[in-house]
Parts: C-alpha cells; structure tokens; sequence
C-alpha cells in the first residue's frame, strides 16, 4: 500500500487541543470536526488538504488530553498518514520527519516502511506497520475492521 502526496509540516507538541480545539467535542459528526481541525494552529489548513494528504511534525505528536476527536478530525479531513519526529504513545520515525519540508511530495511504502521525498529524493526507512494495523488501514479504520470481525469476514 502507498500514499504519495505533497506534505503539510508543523513544529514540535501538536496537541489534541489544536488538532481540534474542545468548544467542538460537543459533535461526533465527521465533517463538522474536519472543519475545524487545526484551526487554531493553521487557519489555511482546510485549503491545505485539498491537495495535501500528508502531515509531517515535530517531537511529541497528538500529546495533551486523550481524545477520539483528534484522530477523527485529521481522517476526515482528507489526511491519510502523519509522520513525526515522535507520537504521544504511537511510533516514531526521527530522520524522516527532520528532513521533510512543508510543500515536499512524499510517498510512502505502508508495507515496507520506506518514505521517499520526492522532491530532495532522500529515501528513509520506518518500521513497517505490522500486519493487523496494515489490514486495519486497508478496511478504512478500526470501526470497519471491527464490524468485519463480527461479520466473520476479517
């Protein structure tokens, strides 16, 4: 599985509060939280995404309080993978996030782990995802896989 797409950099310790800030956690609908994702750090986010399905961050990645809104925010809004320095309580890939600028066209290998910047042409390699995540991404998130568990389809 691949995603390839130019990338939309932020710094260091983007919390939950500004992927979506909490006046919105009033709201489970999708659309309604995409819209407001990231407003209070990037006005121009929402514009960003049209053709930009990439985040690539600093240190300490969605830290701050635990919220499902953060993660559904970002989905919604067209984004399909986030690489950062490090995740409050996920993965890290170091090198790769310190050398991708913001407007870099980046494609990412989800099987093998290598991310290419297409524009400097580096090349790093991650951890790949290990199987059951890559399923979880290949059925479209973890409420899907679920549903197909119970369905005895997964």
């Amino acid at each position: 599985m691949f995603v390839q797409s130019t990338v939309i950099r932020y710094g260091d310790h983007v919390d939950t509060d500004v992927i979506i800030p909490a006046r919105y956690l009033n709201t489970t609908d999708h659309a309604e939280l995409a819209s407001h994702c990231m407003e209070d750090l990037d006005s121009a986010f929402k514009q960003k995404c049209e053709k930009s399905h990439i985040i690539v961050a600093g240190r300490n990645f969605g830290c701050g309080s635990s919220r499902e809104h953060a993660p559904i925010a970002i989905k919604a809004s067209g984004i399909k993978l986030v690489i950062a320095d490090s995740f409050a309580r996920i993965i890290e890939c170091p090198a790769a996030a310190a050398a991708i600028r913001d407007g870099d066209e980046v494609a990412v290998n989800l099987d093998t782990g290598v991310i290419e910047n297409k524009t400097t042409g580096e090349t790093f390699t991650a951890a790949p995802f290990p199987p059951f995540i890559q399923k979880i991404i290949a059925v479209g998130g973890i409420e899907n896989f679920v549903r197909e568990k119970i369905a005895g389809k997964a």
